[in-house]
């Protein structure tokens, strides 16, 4: 799974809001989760289905930035962001983003794994010990 796969899948699956198309819903949460914008950058919309559809939005709207108002995330200025404003849009690639997430939490998941591969194993070393006592 590279940037290069991604970037091309999305170019040419991606629609913008039709939430009914499984590929498109998915990019969209990704890109609101994260505050990301593209696999790489905003610039993979060009040449792309997306711009097919919608000639007169830049980015979709998932990539525009949402500002906390009121316990609410809203858009901070979506008709500046549509229309290509770097101001108002999140500007980072997903991959790059995801990739940081994970990397962040990959310390966790590895020290968990240790602690249950340390619990299974004095629990094996347990039940010998206690098969050999029955004999």
């Amino acid at each position: 799974l590279t940037r290069e796969y991604f970037t091309k899948e999305l170019k040419s699956h991606y629609h913008g809001y039709n939430n009914s198309d499984v590929f498109t819903s998915t990019w969209n949460a990704i890109m609101t989760t994260f505050d990301c914008c593209g696999v790489n950058s905003p610039e993979d919309f060009k040449d792309s289905l997306f711009r097919l559809i919608n000639q007169n939005h830049m980015v979709p709207e998932a990539c525009c930035q949402r500002i906390l108002q009121n316990g609410e995330r809203v858009y901070s200025s979506q008709e500046q962001c549509l229309s290509g404003n770097m101001m108002f849009r999140n500007n980072k690639g997903c991959y790059s983003a995801v990739v940081d997430y994970f990397e962040l939490y990959i310390y966790v998941a590895g020290a968990m794994a240790i602690v249950v591969l340390t619990i299974e194993l004095f629990a094996m070393v347990f039940a010998m010990c206690l098969f050999r006592g029955i004999q």
